[in-house]
C-alpha cells in the first residue's frame, strides 16, 4: 500500500513520517529553591507516584514538604550541576540530551532511517511531553514511538509517562499512531552495554579482589513495597537485570549484591536498602566497594549526590576503605548502539523514508491514472 495520500490539494495530504519521543523523568530548570519547588510539586502531585488520598497528601505536600525540602534539594542540585564541555544544566538533562542526539545521529547514518525525527521530553519539568509532541507534529510526524529511558517498567515512571503522552494525544484532532516501549530490562543490547561499562571502568581502575572480600553493589531506585504487592513487575525486572549483569561478569550473588536506594517517607520500600547495606559493608571493613546503578541510564542527582557523595560518606565512616562509583551509561557508544537497536525493533514495519518531491508527483500521477480508469470502468458498466 502506498504511503501517501493522493489528494494533494488537501491540508492533510502529507507523507507519513516516523518520530521517536525519548522520555526521562525530569529535573528543575535551575539549582534554586524557586526552580525546585514547582518541579517537586508537579512530581509529587502525580497519583502514580504518591498513592495517598489527595486531600491528606495536599496538606502534607504544601504544608511540610515543599516549604522545607525545596531549599535542601536545591543545594543538592547545585552540588552536581554541570557546566562544561558535555553541556550545561542538570546532569539528567544534559546526558539525556546527549543520548537523544546520539540516537538521532545513529539513525541518520542509514539511508532507510535518516528521515526519522527524534525529540527529548521530560515527564516533569522541561522540555515537556506536550511541547516535544507538538514539535514532532510540526515536522510532519504522524507515527510516534515513545521510548522511555526507564529500562525496568514501573507504574511510577513508565506508566506515568504514558499517561502524559495519552493526555496530549487525546487533545489532538488528528493524533499520531502510537507505539510504546514498555521495558527492556533484559534486552541483550542493554545488558551488553551495562557489562561493557563495568568492564571499561575496571580496565582503568583495576578489578576488585572479590576472592578477598571486595564487593560490587548494583543499586536500583527504590519504590514502596506496596507497588510489588499490587502487581508492579519493577522489583522482578530489577532482579533480572542484576542477575544477567552479574552472570555476564562471572560473579556470584555474594560478590555482586543488589539493593534499592532513595527511600522516601516511613512506608516500607523494596529491600535491601542501599544506605544500610553500605554501612554494613563498611563495618565489615570491606577493602574495596564498587557501586553501579544499572537502572539509571543517565547520571543524575540520585547517582552523583546520593550514591557518589552520601554513599561514600556512609561506607567510609563505618570503616570501609576504598569506594568506587562506576558512571552510568550516559552517552557511551555501546548504550547509543543499544538505544538504536531497541528503537529499530519497535519501529519495524513503519516506512521510515520520506518520499522525494519527484516520487510524490509520480505517485499522484499514478493515482490520477487509477482514478481515470475507475471512472471509465464505471461509465462502461452504466
Amino acid at each position: 500500500m502506498e504511503n501517501i495520500i493522493l489528494d494533494t490539494d488537501k491540508a492533510h495530504a502529507v507523507s507519513q513520517k516516523v518520530g521517536i519521543l525519548v522520555v526521562n523523568l525530569g529535573t528543575p530548570d535551575a539549582p534554586t529553591a524557586k526552580a525546585v519547588r514547582p518541579y517537586l510539586k508537579q512530581f509529587l502531585s502525580d497519583p502514580r507516584v504518591i498513592e495517598v488520598p489527595k486531600i491528606i497528601w495536599w496538606f502534607i505536600l504544601n504544608g511540610i514538604i515543599l516549604p522545607f525540602r525545596s531549599s535542601a534539594s536545591a543545594k543538592k542540585y547545585a552540588s552536581v550541576w554541570m557546566n562544561g564541555s558535555s553541556g550545561t544544566g542538570a546532569p539528567l538533562l544534559v546526558h539525556s540530551q546527549n543520548q537523544t542526539l546520539g540516537l538521532e545521529q545513529k539513525l541518520a547514518t542509514n539511508e532507510s532511517t535518516k528521515d526519522v525525527k527524534v525529540a527529548l521530553a521530560m515527564r516533569y519539568g522541561n522540555p515537556s511531553i506536550e511541547k516535544a509532541m507538538n514539535d514532532l507534529e510540526s515536522e510532519g510526524v504522524n507515527r510516534l514511538l515513545v521510548l522511555p529511558l526507564y529500562p525496568q517498567y514501573s507504574a511510577t515512571t513508565t506508566a506515568s509517562s504514558f499517561d502524559a503522552v495519552f493526555q496530549v494525544h487525546a487533545q489532538k484532532r488528528n493524533p499520531p499512531a502510537l507505539r510504546m516501549v514498555k521495558n527492556y530490562h533484559d534486552h541483550p543490547a542493554y545488558i551488553a552495554a551495562l557489562v561493557q561499562q563495568v568492564r571499561d571502568y575496571w580496565a582503568v581502575h583495576g578489578v576488585p579482589d572479590f576472592k578477598n572480600g571486595d564487593k560490587l553493589v548494583m543499586s536500583f531506585h527504590g519504590v514502596p513495597k506496596r507497588t510489588l504487592l499490587r502487581g508492579d513487575p519493577y522489583h522482578c525486572e530489577c532482579h533480572k537485570t542484576g542477575r544477567l549483569v552479574r552472570e555476564a561478569l562471572g560473579l556470584s550473588a555474594d560478590e555482586a549484591i543488589l539493593s534499592f536506594q532513595s527511600r522516601f517517607g516511613k512506608a516500607e520500600w523494596l529491600k535491601p536498602y542501599t544506605a544500610p547495606l553500605l554501612e554494613t559493608l563498611g563495618r565489615a571493613n570491606t577493602n574495596r566497594l564498587d557501586i553501579f546503578c544499572p537502572g539509571f541510564p543517565a547520571d543524575c542527582l540520585e547517582t552523583l549526590e546520593e550514591i557518589a557523595m552520601e554513599g561514600k560518606e556512609i561506607f567510609t565512616h563505618a570503616g570501609g576503605k576504598t569506594y568506587h562509583v562506576i558512571p552510568c551509561l550516559n552517552d557511551q557508544p555501546a548504550w547509543i548502539d543499544a538505544l538504536h537497536t531497541i528503537a529499530l525493533e519497535n519501529i519495524a514495519g513503519w516506512k521510515t523514508q520520506v518520499p522525494t518531491p519527484a516520487e510524490l508527483l509520480e505517485r499522484v500521477a499514478m493515482g490520477q491514472e487509477v482514478e481515470k480508469r475507475m471512472l471509465a470502468s464505471s461509465s462502461d458498466i452504466a
